[in-house]
């Protein structure tokens, strides 16, 4: 990467720095064991969750003002109070469970049985599936001083269960599965992994992809020659609810593309993003374990990944206009009035944090909301206006 990008990045602490060297030795001592080389999907997902050294296993704060990046349940309770009204009409039409995966500070699980208690349906269970020691007890954390008396419904998950009925939540975690890199040619598919070069850094080696990858991205609407990522994890992951969910929805939130806009050629050279200190950066080699690192999310992948293994395509809009539809104007209005009015400091927060969730120049449309289900008969609150499923 460049010298100027990595100059404007903060330094990291000596503590950090340790760490990261650390986390780098058991990288390169798998590259070594692989002959030389692994996939660009496997040294992410190294680098995230490799236990006790990467981004999500590691001590280090990541959301909010103190950590790397701030997301949405971390702007506003707003968010979480919108999303709950979507939540409570899975759970009716289900059964009285939710489950969140990968729950962040644990700040919108708190927001979200906050609200289904005032409105007389908190979830009998709600589940969330991390796999982070360090993010479990931040989240304990955090529902312990928000509902301490509603502690002993929320259990920790190591794994997806055998059967779930309820609804899913997936608030940003489609973006942080690992991605394997490819490059379209006239010559054919290559994939873009990770070596070792000759000062012993990290470097970008390409090799011709395995047929099965091949196959993978087969009908994907690249035109060479082209850069791009393809998230086999994401796939799998859907396709595995199929087997699982008995009756509910998944509510996914992230932010993405249709594959056909995602693999524009405007976008040659891909999505991958890391994040460090609220500044994002693209070199995925810079202190390995300090910098979360991030894919667009290809929508219509996720779709036909889920109803391939019998879910249905409920919706699918931007986070604004779901967030609109499960009311969150109305929710912010009730909120300046309870507080000091339209003027008042902390409605004019509110407003800001809104305003950042909406705003096409912001997170409103870059961030997208897809649901899938099985055996729901109603159409969902927040997909009744503005449902782009035929964009898919």
């Amino acid at each position: 990467m460049a010298t100027q990008l990595r100059t404007q990045l903060p330094e990291p602490s000596a503590d950090a720095q340790d760490a990261s060297r650390a986390l780098c030795a058991l990288i390169a001592a798998e590259i070594d064991a692989s002959g030389g080389w692994i996939s660009f999907a496997r040294y992410m997902e190294l680098a995230l969750y490799a236990p006790g050294l990467g981004y999500y296993a590691g001590g280090s704060t990541k959301f909010g003002a103190e950590g790397d990046f701030v997301t949405a349940p971390e702007l506003t309770p707003l968010f979480g109070q919108a999303l709950a009204s979507q939540v409570a009409q899975v759970l009716a039409a289900s059964a009285p469970q939710v489950l969140e995966a990968g729950a962040g500070s644990g700040r919108l699980a708190a927001d979200l049985l906050l609200v289904l208690e005032r409105q007389g349906l908190t979830p009998e269970r709600y589940l969330i599936l991390e796999l982070s020691g360090e993010l479990r007890a931040r989240q304990h954390e955090t529902l312990a001083g928000a509902v301490p008396h509603l502690l002993e419904r929320v259990h920790w998950l190591d794994a997806l269960p055998d059967q779930f009925s309820g609804c899913v939540v997936g608030n940003e975690v489609l973006d942080a599965m690992p991605v394997h890199t490819l490059e379209w040619s006239a010559d054919g598919l290559l994939e873009r992994g990770v070596g070792v070069d000759a000062d012993g850094h990290f470097a970008w080696q390409a090799r011709p992809a395995a047929p099965a990858l091949q196959e993978a991205v087969r009908e994907l609407p690249v035109t060479p020659p082209y850069r791009g990522e393809v998230s086999l994890a994401a796939r799998a992951w859907t396709a595995e609810w199929g087997r699982r969910l008995t009756q509910g929805a998944l509510l996914l939130i992230d932010y993405g593309l249709p594959g056909h806009e995602l693999y524009h050629p405007q976008r040659d050279g891909g999505t991958v993003r890391c994040h460090y200190r609220h500044r994002s950066h693209d070199d995925p080699f810079w202190w390995p374990g300090l910098s979360d690192i991030t894919s667009h999310v290809d929508f219509t992948a996720v779709a036909e990944a889920g109803h391939g293994a019998g879910l249905d395509v409920l919706g699918y809009t931007s986070q604004a206009t779901f967030l609109l539809n499960c009311g969150i104007a109305g929710l912010l209005e009730a909120r300046r009035t309870y507080h000091d009015g339209a003027g008042g400091a902390a409605a004019l927060r509110a407003g800001g944090a809104v305003n950042v969730l909406l705003s096409p120049n912001e997170m409103g449309e870059l961030f997208k909301v897809i649901a899938l289900g099985r055996d729901l008969t109603s159409p969902l609150l927040g997909f009744s206006q503005g449902d782009r499923l035929h964009a898919l």
